[in-house]
């Protein structure tokens, strides 16, 4: 009883020499969960492992998987996520699921790049400042669900509710980046997200990222 040829070989790409201690102690489940996650699925996906293995660190951010993110951003490392792009996914997730959710994720991240030698902080990655990250996160929201809908938001939305429309702007988007992680992610939730960037001409707009 154990995970097929395909399941097994991608399973050690992520976690070289690795024996998982449930497979021993739970050897059925380890064969289903490592045929489904590491063979079915991966045959439907039309995402590369290292765009695959950044919007699963952000998923386990969003559930609250601390545990099971510490060993997926070591195998996220191991095949080419840089410590700059698990930064940014951190960072990124602050806007959306809040700083206290965040904050223990952050200092994972921090723990696992120093055990693996990396020099603490990185270089700066942002694109932005105080004063235009809105402005630029604007110009990002509207290329995603298209400017007249942003107009609207913004028309539509009472008085004493226009600074939400502003920090959603500057924040959820104002974060965001025209490098891979924010590709990735787009890739994975904007229906039609690539065909659009095929067609797109060169931007005129700098990118956004943080401020």
């Amino acid at each position: 009883m154990a995970p097929n040829e395909w399941a097994r070989k991608n399973h050690e790409a992520l976690f070289p020499n690795h024996v998982s201690t449930l497979a021993v102690t739970d050897p059925e489940l380890i064969e289903t969960f490592d045929n489904f996650a590491f063979d079915e699925v991966l045959r439907e996906s039309v995402l590369d492992t290292h765009d695959r293995l950044m919007l699963q660190l952000a998923a386990l951010i969003a559930c609250q998987a601390q545990r099971e993110y510490r060993v997926m951003l070591g195998a996220a490392l191991n095949i080419g996520v840089t410590p700059s792009e698990a930064k940014e996914i951190v960072y990124q997730a602050v806007p959306y699921v809040g700083m206290a959710k965040v904050f223990d994720f952050l200092h994972i991240t921090n723990e696992v790049l120093t055990e693996r030698g990396v020099k603490l902080p990185l270089p700066g990655q942002s694109t932005t400042t105080p004063d235009d990250r809105m402005h630029k996160g604007k110009a990002v929201q509207a290329q995603i669900i298209g400017a007249a809908q942003v107009d609207r938001l913004y028309a539509t939305a009472p008085q004493d509710q226009q600074h939400i429309q502003r920090f959603l702007s500057a924040n959820c988007f104002g974060y965001a980046t025209h490098g891979r992680v924010f590709k990735a992610l787009m890739s994975a939730h904007v229906p039609g997200w690539q065909e659009m960037e095929a067609r797109r001409p060169a931007m005129p707009v700098q990118s956004a990222a943080r401020g």
